[in-house]
């Protein structure tokens, strides 16, 4: 029976598990859109109330809504680049109409989602998250070197910086034990900038600045707006976040040994709907199950709901406490660099991972994972490739990660998918009637 402390403590290590790639998304979306102090320390605080929010969504089981696994919500890393190309061209307010819009997408398509899973099959899902890995490591390398446009950039201290805090992790998640490991991104993140405040300094303006507690507002950077480019870009990002939520349900359910059924499954997609549509409210971002926090179950061994129950608090209280949410936002850029080739590196390695289901000695597979990684490499390489197209339309095709979804999807269903009823058909003919 463990205690009120222990499941306090357990649940704080979830926190610090997931807090780094929490916190990195608002940082990475606002500083892209260049949002000013005040703006960044409310983006990063809401974002981590809404995580705790989110997560009891899926913990609170109830028959609309509500997985009821040890699942932890957080931000999807998967969403930056398209968030910030539509909020570049679009605006604030197209960002959050379609963040609210795919959230009801994901609501309504709940129930069917099994059925439409068959699309999504490794081939494509570890295609599609290969590419997601790959079209955001030039941003953490631009991190690392100062931010792009950086006076310094490239600067001999920010390189020194950025590969220092990479080599901190590396060392951390190499000799660390058990619980250091899980922390290994943390660690850097604070190591590195106690070192940059202790060589050139660090400005505690934002800290000092901010208040100690706010109430979370709706709609507070503004009306949303609408924009079909910018709606279907969030949906195909919803449905990727399902396909990756898919896989963390069930590999929670494999540890915690409770066999998931079509309706478990309906209810865990409705919940992350509600979360997303939240997000788009108080103008946070999409949410999906974090993955690095199954690892923290399957390493604890301590499986019960109580442990994200007490996490899910903490991250509430944390993000009602603004000054937090501001010290976040004064981790020097080649930190946060440093800390992104790891974190993006992993997510092309998840990619990989997952294209090991696949069987490679089909053609066929070799194609389509060949052309997905190449088109959606190719196009953020050479975002500019159609320029002559109308703004809309850029949208889909200047977008790595949409280009190379739809890509693998597509040309699974012409390869894998078409082919097999032609077989079927083949295979059972019509039976002939006896004159």
């Amino acid at each position: 029976m463990l205690g009120k402390g222990k499941i306090a403590a357990l649940g704080f290590q979830h926190v610090l598990a997931m807090y780094a790639g929490a916190v990195i998304v608002p940082l990475l979306i606002g500083g892209a859109l260049g949002f000013n102090g005040e703006e960044m320390t409310y983006l990063v605080s809401i974002d981590i109330f809404m995580c705790g929010i989110a997560t009891l969504l899926q913990l609170t089981v109830n028959r609309f809504f509500g997985i009821g696994l040890p699942v932890v919500l957080g931000c999807a890393v998967q969403a930056i680049a398209p968030i910030i190309l539509i909020g570049q061209d679009m605006g604030i307010g197209a960002i959050y109409g379609s963040i609210i819009v795919s959230g009801l997408f994901v609501l309504l398509i709940a129930p069917f989602f099994s059925k439409v899973v068959r699309f999504f099959p490794p081939v494509v899902t570890g295609s599609v998250v290969t590419v997601i890995g790959l079209t955001l490591i030039p941003v953490a390398i631009n991190n690392l070197a100062g931010g792009a446009g950086a006076k310094d950039f490239g600067s001999m201290y920010n390189l020194g910086l950025g590969f220092g805090t990479l080599l901190l992790i590396i060392l951390v998640y190499r000799f660390g034990q058990g619980f250091s490991k899980a922390i290994a991104v943390l660690i850097g993140l604070v190591g590195g900038s106690l070192f940059a405040a202790l060589y050139k300094g660090i400005s505690l303006g934002p800290v000092s600045e901010a208040s100690w507690f706010h109430m979370p507002k709706p709609f507070y950077f503004g009306t949303p707006t609408f924009e079909w480019p910018a709606i279907i870009t969030m949906i195909l990002i919803a449905l990727v976040s399902m396909v990756e939520s898919t896989g963390v349900y069930f590999a929670l359910s494999d540890i915690t040994e409770r066999k998931l059924t079509q309706k478990d499954l309906t209810r865990g997609y409705r919940a992350e709907g509600l979360a997303i549509m939240l997000g788009g409210v108080f103008n946070t971002f999409p949410y999906t199950a974090y993955s690095q926090n199954v690892g923290l179950v399957q390493l604890s061994g301590i499986k019960t709901r109580k442990v994200i129950y007490a996490a899910a608090g903490f991250l509430i209280v944390l993000g009602l406490i603004p000054k937090i949410g501001a010290v976040t936002t004064i981790i020097p850029t080649p930190v946060l660099g440093g800390a992104m080739v790891a974190m993006f590196g992993m997510v092309v390695a998840q990619g990989i991972k997952m294209l090991g289901k696949v069987n490679f000695t089909s053609q066929e597979n070799l194609l389509i994972i060949a052309c997905a990684v190449g088109v959606g490499l190719g196009v953020t390489v050479v975002p500019d490739l159609f320029n002559a197209f109308p703004s809309f339309v850029r949208l889909f095709t200047s977008n790595g990660i949409v280009a190379g979804s739809v890509t693998a999807i597509t040309l699974n269903i012409i390869f894998n998918m078409i082919p097999h009823r032609k077989d079927k058909k083949l295979a059972d003919p019509e039976p002939q009637h006896a004159e």
